[in-house]
């Protein structure tokens, strides 16, 4: 099981960017993502209500809109906006600096990272700033704001519902958050003016079903399984394995094309998350 989890919350999430450019062929950015989660929060809350679990409550529900507009509507919604103008390789290997913008974050909280999680973040950010200076980037100025965006929504995002907007325990509150976060993106493509291709690409449904079933289902089930039987660091080991995935894929699938500095600066980021995480491990021993 453990092994199934991590090939999931590796494979999976790694290749949904790969996925997700394939679906902007008929479905545009926040059109796509907000009935990507709503499918999934429907599936997923009705599966829980029949398991007999708990209907979250006003408190929870107003959590899950704050936490859900942010993470999803911001954050999934200004990933799915990068990729229509930067190849998808480049816009996960920026993403992979959220962890270090969590645990910034987390020192508003009197969270102070040890010396050797401050090096990551430090080398995070250098890698970061490399990657905005490459071509992919350069070229689309539009699509860095929203990689920025999306980054700075899921990681605040992820802050507050550790911290001070907790949701429903278990799979019932991914599934409010993915309702909520869904509405906000049906309520962002209808001010956007977005209109889906009809009929849609084949290839477009394939991605979009995929992204719902796979990376919306599949691998949130088997992160949230990490997180209860495995250890933190081994739980988020994904955040350095996914922009290698997909770096790989967009290059073999779709002919992206990464220079040898962004292949440079994805790989000094994946420095400094590798180095947080080690920090991280060493302080809980």
């Amino acid at each position: 099981m453990l092994w199934l989890c991590l090939a999931a919350t590796w494979l999976v999430w790694g290749s949904t960017y790969l996925a997700i450019k394939f679906a902007l062929l008929s479905f545009p950015p926040f059109f796509q993502m907000g009935t990507r989660f709503l499918v999934a929060g429907v599936v997923l809350m009705a599966w829980m209500r029949w398991r007999g679990a708990p209907w979250p409550n006003a408190r929870e529900w107003r959590n899950a809109v704050i936490v859900g507009t942010l993470m999803l509507g911001g954050g999934m919604g200004g990933t799915a906006v990068a990729e229509v103008t930067v190849g998808s390789g480049l816009v996960v290997a920026f993403i992979a600096v959220v962890p270090l913008m969590i645990a910034a974050l987390n020192r508003l909280w009197g969270v102070v990272p040890g010396q050797l999680e401050m090096a990551g973040i430090v080398v995070g950010l250098v890698g970061v700033l490399m990657l905005t200076q490459g071509a992919g980037f350069q070229a689309s100025p539009a699509g860095l704001v929203a990689i920025v965006v999306a980054c700075v929504s899921w990681s605040i995002g992820s802050v507050l519902s550790q911290r001070s907007l907790p949701l429903t325990p278990g799979a019932t509150g991914f599934a409010s958050e993915m309702l909520c976060g869904g509405l906000m993106l049906m309520l962002l493509s209808a001010i956007a003016g977005e209109r889906p291709q009809w009929p849609p690409e084949s290839s477009a449904v394939v991605a979009w079903l995929y992204l719902v079933v796979f990376g919306s289902l599949v691998a949130f089930n088997a992160y949230m399984w990490l997180l209860a039987h495995a250890p933190a660091a081994l739980a988020s080991s994904y955040t350095f394995v996914n922009p290698v995935i997909a770096m790989l894929l967009g290059v073999a699938v779709l002919g992206e094309s990464v220079s040898h500095f962004e292949w440079l600066a994805a790989g000094v980021v994946l420095c400094g998350v590798v180095l947080m995480l080690r920090g991280t491990v060493g302080a809980r021993r």
